[in-house]
């Protein structure tokens, strides 16, 4: 169990993590506020902190302690770790993306998210020929080098991650739920073998169980872990596009399969190439694109075990990098009554696709909270 050295006991941690109503924006601030999670929990229990929601008021005052006894019972298995917001081992890519999630729970080792990485991406439904392109652009991005991170969805995503193991490489899964839950069943042993040979994480506590709000939020960290993000088979409406905008938002590579006009698992691979995705057919083309950005991150990391822990890892970025116009119009098109996607799409231009991703960006850093229906507003 890995944690802040300031913090060998986890329950701090745990509590704010647990905190309904709070979101990993405050936690973050409060933690390099106040240079601790403990210091962070006591600040929030006090008198300074009066603007709290009361039901995140009563929880910090007097968590659940079978719940959090449960908790570290997880975090003292072998191979289960917490890395916070300020601990030396949260991975630096991660560290630098809007709306980072205050602390990963990890199954497996957590070193390897700190390799350069190479996410893949695509269609629950994939085709057979997707399938075989995605087995296909893994393995050979493994044995590259590359670890290949996805969410272990059915699809393209199992497929990548089963075929980077076969050729003995190291694949994460991001998990929309607990990392000590599997979704969907059927991929349990797959699980096992990605925990063996990687890491399965995710930024919820454990059992936490899949709800569709957790995946978008999952989605930004897939790409977030990663140099670039290769989109194999999506559609129009696909959450891989909303994966795809979050790397754009994010300054990362994004890369894109192209595919059969008459093939509409195709047409969100060819409105990402028609949005500035660059077009791929070789995993050569990605080897070449990230290679000085691999080097370079190669190069953090041995500086970071020989010589201690750069600045740049102990002092966490708490601004988020300039947004484009789209944020600009999008905060404009909001207003005080909660609005639907179709709307927004309507006001701004953007596709639900984008919409859906930026929303997310400004719900975490507490600018826009959503309502029911699938609306939001805007907060400040």
């Amino acid at each position: 169990m890995r944690m802040d050295p300031q913090d060998r006991n986890p329950d701090a941690w745990l509590t704010l993590l647990r905190a309904p109503a709070l979101g990993p924006s405050i936690v973050r601030r409060c933690v390099a506020q106040y240079g601790s999670a403990t210091s962070a929990l006591q600040a929030l229990r006090s008198n300074d902190a009066r603007d709290l929601a009361a039901e995140t008021r009563a929880w910090l005052d007097a968590p659940d302690r079978v719940r959090l006894d449960l908790d570290r019972e997880w975090l003292n298995e072998g191979g289960h770790h917490l890395l916070g917001w300020d601990d030396a081992d949260y991975p630096s890519l991660l560290r630098e993306i809007p709306g980072a999630p205050a602390a990963l729970f990890v199954d497996g080792d957590p070193t390897v998210l700190w390799t350069p990485q190479v996410a893949i991406v695509g269609s629950r439904s994939a085709s057979e020929a997707g399938l075989a392109t995605t087995r296909r652009f893994a393995r050979a991005l493994a044995t590259a080098g590359f670890v290949i991170t996805s969410g272990m969805a059915d699809g393209i995503d199992g497929a990548a991650h089963s075929a980077t193991l076969d050729a003995q490489g190291r694949t994460i899964a991001v998990l929309g739920t607990g990392a000590d839950l599997v979704y969907p069943r059927k991929h349990r042993a797959l699980a096992a073998r990605i925990a063996a040979q990687g890491a399965l994480v995710s930024e919820f506590p454990p059992g936490t169980p899949g709800k569709p709000e957790h995946f978008p939020r999952r989605n930004r960290i897939i790409c977030g872990l990663a140099l670039g993000t290769l989109v194999v088979e999506a559609g129009l409406r696909s959450g891989s596009l909303i994966t795809a905008r979050c790397a754009t938002d994010q300054g990362r590579e994004v890369f894109a399969i192209p595919g059969s006009i008459n093939n509409p698992l195709a047409r969100g691979c060819h409105q990402l190439i028609r949005d500035g995705a660059r077009l791929v057919e070789t995993t050569d083309e990605i080897v070449d694109s990230l290679a000085a950005l691999a080097a370079g991150l190669g190069e953090s990391l041995r500086a970071r075990l020989d010589d201690g822990v750069p600045d740049s890892i102990c002092k966490p970025q708490l601004t988020a990098p300039a947004r484009d116009a789209d944020y600009a119009a999008l905060l404009g098109a909001l207003g005080d009554d909660p609005l639907d996607l179709d709307t927004l799409a309507a006001r701004t231009g953007l596709s639900i696709a984008a919409l859906s991703s930026m929303l997310l960006v400004l719900e975490l850093e507490g600018e826009v909270a959503s309502a029911r229906g699938g609306r939001y507003q805007r907060l400040a």
